[in-house]
């Protein structure tokens, strides 16, 4: 009986004591975000901060150090995709880019070249500058519109504009399916949250008047808002300016959903900070991506990875992001930020 049982393809799961395998029909395709910490090639720019990362700089910043940074990012991005069984992520957002050419590198390291990935970048008016991107598989997602908003924020004592980085809104066809993505780094903490708060609620502010905009076209717009935040789940700018809820069922008319924030809730992250967690790189979602239909993506499941190669493996800061400086001093490392990912699946 067992083996006939076996011959017609019927797995018996408690009885082999076998995992269960996703059904080859199953069409599954990662969504994900990586905070590259300062993806800088080793020319000086004059009109951007970037003397340190050139070889007579500091950090001493050389072609060897660039490459390898270059490949260990390519690595992270393979890896993080076989976590989940496909062999990239079909969209993904970068920032802490210093410009088009490094993202060319990245995507055409061998790691990752014959994915084919195509760029949407636009140099930001930013002061160190580090710009968004958006990489994706043209076998995915063909891109239909693309542009770049800037985010007018100005210093409180002097009124004098702060140059920060544009919010990117790539919109196209997900084999099919109209989907947009809004690629985010908003204000830093620099100066202490408390004293920069109200920056990070003014880029809130933008990211929930873009996504506005587009469900004002289309109510069933699916739209993933992605980014380092530099704020977590829980702060005034996600919860409150983006009403970004961290339970399906919370979600009502307007709401968006915070998949990743249960992770923060468990005391996970994507940073750590003197012993505390952060979870400052999230992927936001509309209701609509969250809801069943023939033919369509829908979310399954997030993720935080923070596979070995990573991580640092020992020492007071074992378990944290595996860097490539800590401070002046260089690790060979990879980010200060561990990627992040959702899953769709039709």
């Amino acid at each position: 009986m067992l083996s006939k049982l076996l011959l017609s393809g019927v797995l018996l799961v408690g009885l082999l004591n076998v995992t269960p395998v996703v059904s080859q029909s199953t069409d599954r395709r990662m969504i994900a975000f990586y905070n590259l910490e300062n993806l800088f090639d080793t020319i000086d720019t004059p009109e951007v901060r970037d003397t340190e990362f050139t070889p007579a700089g500091k950090l001493a910043w050389t072609s060897e150090r660039y490459w390898k940074k270059v490949s260990n990012m390519a690595t992270a991005i393979k890896q993080m995709a076989a976590r989940e069984g496909v062999e990239g992520p079909a969209v993904l957002g970068l920032c802490e880019v210093e410009n088009r050419q490094v993202v060319e590198d990245l995507v055409n390291d061998p790691q990752l070249k014959a994915l084919n990935y195509q760029i949407v970048h636009f140099e930001s008016p930013d002061q160190r500058g580090i710009d968004n991107c958006l990489i994706y598989q043209p076998a995915c997602f063909e891109v239909t519109n693309t542009r770049a908003v800037p985010l007018l924020i100005y210093d409180a004592e002097d009124g004098e504009r702060i140059y920060t980085r544009d919010q990117l809104v790539v919109s196209g066809q997900f084999q099919g399916e109209p989907m947009h993505f809004v690629v985010n780094h908003w204000p830093s903490r620099w100066g202490g949250e408390e004293r920069s708060r109200s920056l990070r609620n003014e880029a809130a502010k933008v990211s929930r008047s873009i996504i506005d905009s587009i469900v004002a076209t289309d109510a069933k717009a699916k739209v993933m808002l992605m980014g380092d935040l530099n704020d977590d789940p829980i702060n005034e700018s996600v919860s409150e300016h983006l009403r970004a809820k961290e339970h399906k069922k919370q979600v009502k008319k307007g709401d968006l959903y915070n998949p990743l924030q249960s992770y923060f809730s468990r005391g996970e992250g994507s940073l750590a900070y003197k012993g505390k967690w952060n979870l400052f790189d999230q992927i936001i979602l509309t209701k609509p991506v969250l809801k069943k239909g023939k033919g369509h993506y829908k979310y399954q499941q997030s993720g935080i990875y923070d596979g070995q190669d990573i991580r640092v493996s020992d020492g007071p800061y074992k378990g944290y992001p595996f860097r490539t400086y800590v401070g002046n001093n260089y690790h060979g490392g990879y980010s200060d930020h561990f990627p992040v990912y959702i899953m769709l699946v039709r």
